[in-house]
């Protein structure tokens, strides 16, 4: 069974074929820590775990690599203006570097809530400065960039004869691209920065060649991923508002100062929408996760996002939360009765039933063509109705079995769902107020009542353990 992958390069699905055998080089673009991890956070970064996964399911060895963006990336993701981090920092009145560890910190705990594996390597942008620096070089060097005589070094695209490939944009599009603000110290409007002097009072800045300045965004990416993945690499992922100008933009820096390709696959995953409109503070729908994970398991939103494929939009709405809701609380409701069926006893060494085997390798199939979870999710679907009928009938324990491996396998492994701790938030915070009772009760050595709420409570399966 060949793995396809849908490449941005060539805008048609490909099989799979790494550099290396038994081993992918994976690079993604990671958050600019300035605010709140949101919801197109879980969309790009739940798609890129599936993807980190499954190719791990499948044998490969992944060295996974995403970046944190701590400098440079100025608001609006223009040519000028101001650090996004700087100006976060001033409305906090707290250092850019307490910004950026705060909301890396909450970011990480998001994705460990979504139950989204660690990268291999998570590396920050001002931890790779001088190495920024002597790419820059290198592409002075080779013409591909020059400096002002206000100390800002750019990218001259006219050099780059492929720019605008991935994007599938002429060079008279970029003038009119929202992201592309003209200077008066380019050569040419569409160039973009490779290196910017520091105004006064900005406080994120360091020594180089042409000025006290600071990185522009899209340099990083081509340094790190050069630095950790070598000069050309499997898969390089991101959302598709990524394609231009960063992705565009790294292809053109890393080919020019490497003299070979830049990467084999770029992936992009869809953007998400509520209620049918684009997300955004401007317009009062601007959904965070800390806030989301209050209201949901957060669980069930990675199980909402999985519903549909990376490559689609993924539409957040409450009626459909809901329902996806009540639809994984009944699916984890099975789960465990069926592993309520089986925890006692011992399993024999039996043959899968031939029905469960088709049934898993449909799902590996769907998880092969370009990692189609909404189908995968439709055999999950299926095991469940299955894991019904055995339980109401003649709870055959082999089948029995050989469902919850099917479970464990594909749905816990690969999709990175949990059946285990499936409680929402709310409900958590119930068992926490309950426990603080039963606490009370040991405190006050009335061990006869404390026991009697650890007993009921493990009547429906929770389990408290008395343990540091």
């Amino acid at each position: 069974m060949s793995l396809l992958v849908y490449n941005t390069i060539t805008r048609k699905k490909e099989e799979f074929k790494s550099i290396y055998e038994g081993k992918v080089g994976m690079y993604v673009c990671g958050p600019t820590v300035y605010g709140f991890p949101h919801l197109g956070h879980a969309k790009s970064y739940v798609s890129f775990d599936i993807i980190y996964r499954y190719l791990t399911y499948l044998g490969y060895k992944v060295k996974y690599v995403q970046n944190i963006t701590d400098v440079g990336h100025l608001v609006g993701d223009a040519e000028s203006g101001e650090d996004k981090i700087e100006r976060q920092a001033k409305l906090e009145e707290i250092d850019p570097v307490e910004i950026a560890y705060k909301y890396e910190s909450i970011y990480f705990d998001s994705m460990e809530k979504l139950n989204v594996l660690k990268p291999t390597i998570s590396c920050r942008a001002t931890g790779h400065i001088i190495e920024i620096i002597d790419m820059i070089k290198t592409l002075i060097e080779k013409e591909y960039a020059y400096v002002t005589e206000e100390g800002n070094v750019y990218y001259n695209v006219h050099k780059f004869k492929k720019y605008g490939f991935l994007s599938n944009r002429t060079l008279d599009e970029t003038l009119s691209g929202e992201r592309i603000e003209i200077k008066d110290d380019k050569k040419n409007p569409e160039d973009f920065a490779l290196w910017k002097k520091a105004e006064n009072g900005h406080l994120m800045k360091w020594n180089s060649p042409w000025s006290i300045g600071y990185p522009g965004w899209h340099i990083e990416c081509s340094v790190m991923s050069k630095k950790y993945l070598g000069d050309t690499f499997d898969i390089h992922g991101g959302g598709m508002d990524n394609i231009f100008p960063h992705h565009e933009c790294e292809v053109a820096q890393s080919e020019a100062a490497n003299n070979t390709s830049f990467v084999n696959y770029f992936i992009h995953n869809n953007l998400v929408t509520v209620n049918g409109q684009k997300m955004g503070k401007s317009l009062g729908n601007f959904i965070t996760l800390p806030d989301l994970f209050k209201e949901y398991n957060p669980i069930v939103i990675r199980f909402y996002i999985l519903l549909n494929h990376y490559r689609k939009p993924t539409d957040f709405n409450k009626e459909s939360l809901e329902e996806t809701n009540k639809i994984y609380t009944k699916l984890t409701e099975t789960i465990t009765k069926l592993r309520n069926e089986i925890k006692d006893d011992k399993k024999e060494n039996t043959e899968e039933p031939e029905e469960i085997a088709n049934l898993k390798n449909q799902f590996l199939n769907a998880m092969s063509d370009d990692f189609n979870t909404g189908l995968a999710i439709s055999y999950i679907y299926e095991a469940r109705n299955l894991i019904n009928k055995e339980l109401s009938g003649n709870k055959n324990k082999d089948i029995l079995y050989s469902l919850n491996n099917f479970i464990s396998e594909c749905a816990e492994q690969i999709l990175g769902l949990n059946f285990e701790n499936n409680k929402n938030s709310k409900e958590n915070e119930l068992i926490e107020i309950i426990n603080n009772i039963r606490n009370k009760f040991r405190e006050q050595k009335n061990y006869e009542e404390a026991d009697k709420i650890r007993d009921n409570l493990k009547n429906i399966g929770i389990t408290l353990n008395d343990r540091k």
